[in-house]
């Protein structure tokens, strides 16, 4: 990890324990690809880079070690890991068998229009963000609109599970969608599955979410030929 990259240090909160704070710093620069695969990270620049003492950046560490984002190989370093392929089918079996139930819920909801207008809010920063072209907004964005499904339904806990696994389908998602098209087709999906709850069908809403969910690992192949050091199977 080049510090001399990011020579600023990140903004610290005096009320959240430090581990926290270096896990979810390295995770969003993980999953960003701003630190690809292979990435070397040291330990004493992290510590330098935030202040901290070796303590919290070994715990934020190992919770990224948990999620697979990161190899720990003891006394000699640690790297970022490739895509694997397996895990990233599994986030996504997960959080397509969650959120389809979801939308299920919301689709049945006798005041569903709060809901509607939550989304279409939603999609309209995307919207906004995409004539910006700021893709890294934009992802962020792509996120708030399906974690208001967990918020509405009332399970904004599986929400967090949800993000506890999301990693490697994450990062296959941030190389798909600077792909011409495919900021272009989220948003058109979005507008699917928000007209499909607004309509009161289940069954329309389920499908054009699990038509969402598909294509971005339909895509893998492709992907994985623009980038073979990315992935391992």
């Amino acid at each position: 990890m080049d510090i001399a990259a990011n020579p600023s240090r990140p903004p610290r909160d005096p009320y959240r324990h430090a581990a926290p704070q270096v896990f979810d710093y390295l995770r969003e620069r993980i999953i960003g690809l701003e630190m690809p695969p292979g990435t070397l990270i040291s330990r004493a620049e992290l510590q330098k880079l935030f202040g901290f003492s070796s303590t919290p950046v070994r715990d934020a560490l190992l919770r990224l070690q948990e999620e697979s984002l990161v190899e720990i190989f003891p006394q000699h370093a640690t790297v970022v890991s490739p895509i694997d392929l397996k895990l990233a089918r599994q986030a996504q079996f997960l959080r397509r068998s969650i959120e389809q139930e979801a939308v299920r819920t919301l689709a049945l909801m006798t005041e569903r229009a709060v809901v509607v207008d939550r989304l279409e809010t939603a999609i309209e920063v995307q919207q906004a963000l995409l004539a910006r072209a700021d893709l890294e907004a934009f992802h962020a964005a792509d996120r708030d609109f399906h974690r208001i499904f967990f918020e509405a339904a009332g399970v904004p806990d599986l929400w967090v599970m949800v993000r506890r696994h999301a990693g490697h389908i994450d990062r296959i998602r941030r190389l798909h969608l600077p792909m011409p098209g495919k900021a272009e087709q989220v948003i058109a999906d979005h507008r699917a599955i928000t007209r499909g709850i607004a309509s009161g069908d289940p069954v329309i809403a389920q499908e054009a979410l699990r038509e969402h969910l598909s294509k971005s690992l339909a895509f893998s192949a492709d992907l994985r030929a623009r980038w073979p050091d990315y992935f391992r199977d």
